[in-house]
């Protein structure tokens, strides 16, 4: 993706995107636009999508904010549910993950401090181009990434919040 340096605004339309097991991924602002500092995703989720097993990162913070929809995440052992206009706070170095906790789409916007790991997705999506994810490449991602990720905690998630996700019936 070339990255456009100077750009004052961002259409809706344009922007680069993915969609995995009910995660969409929307690249807005690269890294590179934020000089490192930040970079801007935008995720709509499908309804009762799980974003990611759980997890935690090394490097970044991330700001989520709703559009729209019911966006549920566990923040450590801390279980929020957070509605349009609301921000969530996921701090580096916290366990956490997060879904779509309504019958009908959810959006969210991403920031996320420093930026790169906004590139971690476009990985992410390679490792899922076969359909079936393959474990091992994924395993070097996360660590590349600085990023510690338990897909064994996908069934249980999937069980307590109501929710789907594409490792759902991977063994645990």
């Amino acid at each position: 993706m070339s990255v456009q340096l100077g750009r004052v605004t961002i259409p809706p339309e344009g922007s680069e995107e993915v969609e995995i097991g009910g995660l969409g991924i929307v690249w807005k602002i690269e890294g590179a636009e934020g000089e490192g500092r930040f970079s801007v995703v935008h995720h709509p989720l499908a309804p009762r999508a799980l974003a990611a097993p759980l997890h935690r990162h090394s490097r970044e913070d991330e700001y989520s904010y709703v559009l729209e929809g019911t966006l549920g995440a566990l923040l450590g052992e801390e279980v929020v549910t957070a509605g349009p206009g609301t921000w969530v706070f996921k701090r580096r170095n916290q366990w956490h993950t997060f879904w779509n906790a309504g019958d009908t789409p959810c959006e969210i916007i991403e920031i996320i401090s420093p930026s790169g790991f906004e590139s971690f997705f476009r990985d992410l999506a390679e490792v899922y181009a076969t359909g079936e994810p393959d474990l091992a490449h994924f395993g070097e991602l996360c660590g590349r990434y600085g990023l510690e990720m338990d897909p064994t905690s996908v069934p249980d998630l999937c069980a307590r919040f109501g929710v789907t996700h594409p490792l759902q019936n991977a063994p645990a």
